[in-house]
Order: C-alpha cells, then structure tokens, then sequence
C-alpha cells in the first residue's frame, strides 16, 4: 500500500519530470524503488499494516477497513486466491490464515524478501511470485478470486492490460477487488495539512508522475487515470463492476499515513476501492 507519491523527492539526484513512460520502463523503475525503499517503507507503515503479525492482517486502505470486516472478497474458505503487488504480503498472510489458499505476487524482490523473513518465523506460509502486473505467470481460469490493497495497479503503464490479465486468470464468477489512490487525489499536492487542500493540477492531465535520475532515466513512476478511465478499462476486460467504495475518515482515527490525514479525509476521498467480478460462464 502506497500513497501518491509516497516520498519527496531527493533534488540532488532525482527531478520530477511529466512525460510518456513505457510498461518496461515504469515496471524497471519501480522495481529498483521498492527495492530500495522496502527498509524505511516497513520501518514506518509495518505496524499499521499488521506487517509482523504472526497470522498477518488486510487492511484495504489508510482509511483502515479490514477485510474481515468488510468481506469484499466474500466467503474465502477453500478459495486460491491471487494477491497482486502484494509487498511483504499480510494480506495473503491473513487470508491463508482464514481458509484460503493465497499466492502474493510483487514485483520488488525487497518487499517479498521481507514477507519471506516474516514468514521464516512462522506462521501461515504463502508462495510467492515475483512478476510485473501486466504479465501474470499463471494459466488462465485458476484462481477463484483476486486482490490488490495498494499493489500494482497505479504502478503500471498499461492497467488496462492488468484488467485484461486478471479477468484471463480469474475462474468465472470470480470476484477482482482493488483498492487505489482516489483519482481527485491527483488535482493535490501530496500534503496532508491546509495546503494539500488547494487544486494544483487538472485531474484530466493522464501524464504520470515521474522522477528521473541525473541521467534522464525514470527512478519512480505513478500513473494517473480518472474514474472513468477506470470503469472503462474494467468494463473493457469484460468484467463486470459491481461497486465502487469511496471510505470517509474515521472518526477515531488520528494518524496521518503519507499524504492521508483527518483534515484532508473530512474533505474528500483519499481511497477508491473497486468491487468487480468476471461474469459467471
């Protein structure tokens, strides 16, 4: 799980740059970013995210929605259930622990080399892939159901594609839930005090954020798509979108994760999360 962006960038060696970024480009990017920032990512968010608990937990959002409670993916019980951009993979932890059989897939060998000492220690154990979004490494109609908290989908360059793929893996009647940073997010600066309040971009602008290192070349690349966008590509992959859930800032919850904040929760939506499902053959 990511904020956008979920760093400030280090003017001495990188420079934001809005330009056209390729599907290998961006997946080299990104994988080199997470796997240097896997360290200080888990030294901040681990403990939110339920990262070294023995079962493991599925937080959907920093808006803090638990999947036990929510029950998005349904009944998991006897469920193969595939995890994309699963990072240091509680979530697959926890759905395993709870009767399902998971598979994490990542893309940052450091993220899964942290879910691999976690479960070194114990616990339920998951297999874990590492492989790009775009390009699943299983045969079609093999997984009863998919997910993705935060993971892979606003890293990619073609998530039209990643629709496409899940929907070929996914059994019919399948449920594929996904849960990213709000599209009007985009309009922001990544502050979650009164100046990340104030529009600074148009949400129409699809360019991706980009940082470059001093040789041109993209260290860490987010892809920006409106709402539409999304319900587009989804519809487009032929699957079917059942709901879209916009969570409110809990009362009770005062932290600040990244950008996400009270203030900025009270104002409008931090998270979007889509419910679909692949039609029943």
């Amino acid at each position: 799980m990511s904020p956008h962006p979920p760093h400030e960038p280090d003017p001495e060696h990188t420079t934001v740059s809005q330009r056209r970024v390729t599907s290998p480009e961006s997946d080299a990017a990104n994988r080199a970013w997470w796997d240097h920032d896997a360290a200080a990512y888990h030294d901040e968010h681990a403990d939110f995210l339920g990262v070294d608990s023995p079962a493991g937990e599925f937080i959907w959002c920093p808006e803090s929605l638990h999947e036990g409670d929510m029950r998005l993916l349904g009944d998991i019980s006897g469920k193969r259930i595939l995890e994309i951009g699963c990072g240091s993979a509680p979530c697959s932890r926890w759905l395993t622990s709870n009767g399902a059989t998971a598979i994490g897939l990542d893309i940052s060998t450091g993220m899964l080399d942290r879910a691999r000492g976690v479960m070194a220690r114990g616990g339920p154990q998951v297999p874990l892939v590492q492989a790009s979004a775009e390009r699943l490494p299983f045969a079609s109609e093999t997984f009863d159901a998919a997910c993705s908290a935060f993971g892979g989908v606003p890293f990619v360059a073609d998530s039209a594609r990643v629709m496409r793929e899940v929907a070929r893996v996914l059994r019919p009647g399948a449920p594929w839930v996904f849960s990213i940073n709000h599209p009007m997010r985009w309009m922001f600066p990544d502050d979650p005090g009164p100046r990340g309040l104030t529009v600074v971009s148009s949400y129409f602008d699809r360019s991706p954020y980009v940082e470059v290192d001093r040789n041109g070349i993209p260290a860490y690349v987010e892809h920006h798509r409106t709402m539409g966008d999304r319900v587009r590509e989804i519809v487009a992959a032929g699957l079917v979108l059942e709901d879209v859930i916009e969570p409110e800032w809990p009362e009770w919850l005062d932290r600040e994760w990244g950008q996400w904040s009270p203030l900025r929760g009270w104002h409008f939506p931090g998270t979007a999360i889509f419910c679909t499902r692949k039609p029943a053959a």
